[in-house]
């Protein structure tokens, strides 16, 4: 492979783990942010959903703009947002400021996700392209696993601005990194118009994104309740960063591997297991104080099918529709995941705990087995077999 590619490929893992880190800010520092704004379990829910709010209306539109645009310009057009969002929080006074700089963010964000894939796609053929997507999807729970380790820290010396603002400068960095290095290929020249996938292009693009939407509502589920829920229960700091660690640097080991297993045991089982653990330990943090067995069961079993995900979103559209096609799979992923944290939250309140939303995380979680159904009964059978 060009050594352009592999450039390419780490400054967009950069910016997925800048999108982990920002996304997390908010749930690493929740019990501090409850308290100190006064805030119920559904409107720290909104608050962690601000991010993805714009996404659901923007995704579309953002996977036509690369098409027509190209990739360069709305990537780094991405990139510079979360860097702007991250501002905004770090001057914003109150959790409506906040609000707003996450929004900018996170549509910064939908800019750099709906086009990653494609692009990865691009540069990157075989056996190689599982690899690229699978470190891609472990860029994540990096970002994710950053912010629960630093955050804490730097808000409690540097307050705020200095939280937020760590953000800032780690886009600026993967923006900085990718203007450097990156080319369009020249057999990959954007298409010219607005044309559609075809109806089954799009079903499977949309089905796969139901089952992106439910693997990540029930982890960021996870990922954003544990800390204060294990607050709640007593425990001390030092096991809740062991679990939520475990979790979170667990999923960075699995990604990858599950791209390999799939290539031996194939992408339906490796779904079903991925998918089952991932319910239940969601569920049984819930259900019981056995917090480490609940991360070991998300972070490791539970999370080896992600990357496989990914790849089902990106080949379910032919190659001159991918653009529009990641449009529509992130799309589904930004709905859902700007309803979820507050549902979640919705859930906790009417529970009377925190319990109640995990336990909604796993019912949320339950629903990609009603959209893998789905995408095979579309024909994804060879989406899948071109995956594994």
């Amino acid at each position: 492979m060009p050594r352009r590619a592999w450039l390419i490929l780490t400054a967009l893992l950069l910016a997925r783990v800048g999108f982990g880190y920002e996304y997390q800010s908010v749930p690493s520092l929740g019990p501090a942010l409850i308290a100190r704004l006064h805030l119920s379990y559904a409107g720290f829910g909104s608050l962690i959903g601000a991010y993805m709010a714009t996404g659901a209306f923007v995704a579309l539109p953002l996977g036509f703009a690369g098409r027509r645009f190209g990739d360069r310009a709305v990537l780094a057009s991405g990139m510079a947002l979360m860097a702007l969002g991250q501002l905004v929080c770090a001057l914003a006074p109150d959790a409506r400021g906040i609000a707003v700089g996450r929004a900018i963010s996170g549509f910064g964000a939908v800019g750099m996700m709906v086009l990653q894939s494609k692009v990865i796609a691009d540069w990157f053929t075989g056996r190689r392209f599982m690899l690229a997507i699978s470190l891609s999807s472990a860029a994540y729970p990096v970002g994710v696993g950053l912010a629960q380790l630093t955050l804490p820290v730097l808000a409690r010396d540097g307050g705020w601005p200095a939280a937020f603002g760590s953000g800032a400068a780690e886009a600026l960095i993967a923006l900085a990194l990718f203007l450097v290095s990156f080319r369009p290929r020249a057999d990959t020249a954007p298409a010219a118009g607005f044309g559609l996938p075809s109806a089954r292009e799009a079903g499977l693009s949309a089905c796969s994104g139901l089952i992106w939407t439910a693997y990540t509502a029930c982890y960021a589920a996870f990922l954003s309740y544990t800390p204060a829920l294990m607050a709640g229960r007593g425990e001390g700091l030092a096991l809740v960063g062991l679990v939520v660690a475990v979790a979170t640097w667990g999923n960075v080991l699995a990604t990858p591997l599950g791209g390999t297993v799939a290539g031996r045991i194939g992408a339906t089982p490796l779904l079903a297991v991925g998918t089952a653990a991932m319910i239940l330990g969601v569920a049984l943090m819930g259900a019981a104080n056995l917090p480490l067995l609940s991360g070991v069961l998300v972070g490791l079993p539970g999370s080896l099918h992600a990357g496989l995900i990914i790849a089902l979103g990106t080949l379910s559209a032919r190659t001159e529709n991918r653009a529009v096609g990641m449009g529509i799979f992130f799309t589904i992923y930004y709905g859902g995941g700007a309803l979820a944290p507050a549902l979640c939250g919705m859930a906790a309140d009417a529970y009377g705990g925190l319990p109640g939303a995990m336990f909604a995380g796993a019912a949320i979680g339950a629903l990609a087995v009603p959209a893998f159904l789905a995408h095979r009964a579309l024909g994804g059978r060879r989406v899948l077999a071109t995956a594994g």
